[in-house]
């Protein structure tokens, strides 16, 4: 169920022997994602239960399930923020209802990183996916 752009990951990180390449991969996605204004990364946006601060706006397009989940992120630790590129890759452009869907440990495992993430980072990781679903679920749910 994963999206073209997260195979298209997926396929790099088969790629990329080295654990090490596939880090500096993650940095490298995190720098060419476009910055989240300053105006945004407000406590509404801000995702808790991370080391490093991460924001996520929700940009919905249109209502009920079958909107549109978009969104973007901003983190001030280069390696989450390559973490956000990569969700942004698994989730944005799905209707909201298929984001729940979306099983992000398996499709995640798909690249190794549990094994690679410290423990802080992987709960980073998991509340940024919980932040995710969370938003979905309050948009499938008004319209």
């Amino acid at each position: 169920m994963a999206s073209e752009a997260f195979e298209e990951i997926a396929e790099t990180f088969e790629f990329l022997d080295d654990w090490e390449d596939r880090y500096r991969h993650v940095i490298d996605m995190g720098k060419a994602m476009p910055p989240l204004e300053e105006a945004f990364r407000v406590p509404a946006t801000k995702v808790n239960g991370c080391a490093s601060q991460v924001w996520l706006l929700p940009e919905i397009d249109g209502s009920g399930p079958d909107a549109i989940f978009r969104f973007r992120g901003e983190s001030d630790a280069m390696i989450v923020r390559g973490l956000v590129a990569i969700l942004h890759a698994l989730y944005d452009g799905l209707p909201v209802s298929d984001v729940l869907g979306v099983d992000a440990a398996a499709e995640l495992g798909r690249l190794g990183l549990n094994d690679h993430l410290s423990a802080q980072r992987s709960n980073g990781l998991r509340a940024m996916i919980q932040r995710v679903r969370d938003l979905a679920s309050q948009a499938s749910a008004t319209g």
